[in-house]
């Protein structure tokens, strides 16, 4: 693979994941919106759908990482540390865009909502939303964009971020990677679908399981800087666990995988 295949299939394959990603959150939040108060279960679904496509159309140009984390856990297990940077360039940038075209799609939505004067006054506790209590510097719509706590307990939070992670990495590891062993491949594709579905159902309650630092901080930069009325911060004291958390998560997973799956 060429840098420039890399770096153009991290962008639209991130751009992809998160486009259908926040899409799935925004169209069960925002008011106006035919899905909404869909839940949690749609929202688990539509992310994994997300990354199936994204995985599917990205994964002949760049091998389809899609995440830092999984790029960091390929690195360490394969010892190529050559790319790594242009993966997470294309990530960070994919998934920026990917955030401002669900905000494009959601246009109107987002108006609606943050213009009602029962969402300025007192932000209801939607599923798929970060609450007031737990992030009190959290927007009322950062949640289609970022992940928050739903109980603010760094330890735990960070906890939940690593073994979310854990499971993830140690999965492309062990079932996901094509031939080469440098990215995704058919059946990997639909595996790790399946297994981010399962995490989101098992361990997204806690804090929304970003489990891939692209996912959450490019969309959260999208967030501070989109003309959004009444938006309200970004929650930067929280950013930092969905990107330390994850990095931690594939390490770990790494190691094992080194240790107990290779001779």
């Amino acid at each position: 693979m060429s840098s420039s295949d890399i770096f153009i299939g991290e962008v639209i394959g991130t751009a992809i994941l998160i486009l259908l990603g926040a899409g799935v959150v925004a169209a069960i939040v925002l008011k106006r919106s035919k899905a909404q108060n869909a839940g949690w279960l749609a929202i688990t679904f539509g992310w994994g759908f997300a990354v199936l496509t994204a995985v599917y159309i990205s994964a002949p140009m760049s091998g389809a990482h899609l995440n830092p984390a999984v790029t960091l856990g390929i690195a360490i297990t394969s010892g190529d540390w050559s790319q790594v940077w242009l993966y997470w360039l294309g990530q960070l940038v994919g998934a920026m865009l990917g955030a401002f075209l669900a905000w494009l799609a959601y246009f109107g939505q987002f108006k609606a909502h943050l213009t009602d004067p029962e969402i300025i006054s007192s932000p209801p506790h939607e599923e798929g939303l970060i609450t007031e209590e737990a992030a009190p510097k959290a927007g009322p719509v950062l949640g289609i964009f970022s992940t928050g706590p739903e109980i603010r307990v760094v330890w735990q939070n960070l906890a939940t971020e690593i073994i979310g992670t854990f499971v993830l990495v140690l999965a492309v590891l062990t079932q996901g990677l094509n031939d080469s062993g440098k990215g995704l491949g058919p059946v990997g594709g639909l595996m790790v679908a399946l297994v981010v579905v399962g995490i989101g159902l098992s361990l997204g309650g806690p804090t929304g399981y970003a489990i891939n630092p692209a996912r959450d901080l490019g969309p959260r930069i999208v967030h501070a800087l989109l003309p959004l009325p009444n938006k309200g911060g970004s929650d930067w004291g929280y950013a930092w666990i969905p990107v330390v958390g994850p990095l931690i998560g594939a390490a770990i997973a790494a190691g094992i995988y080194d240790i107990a799956f290779t001779k």
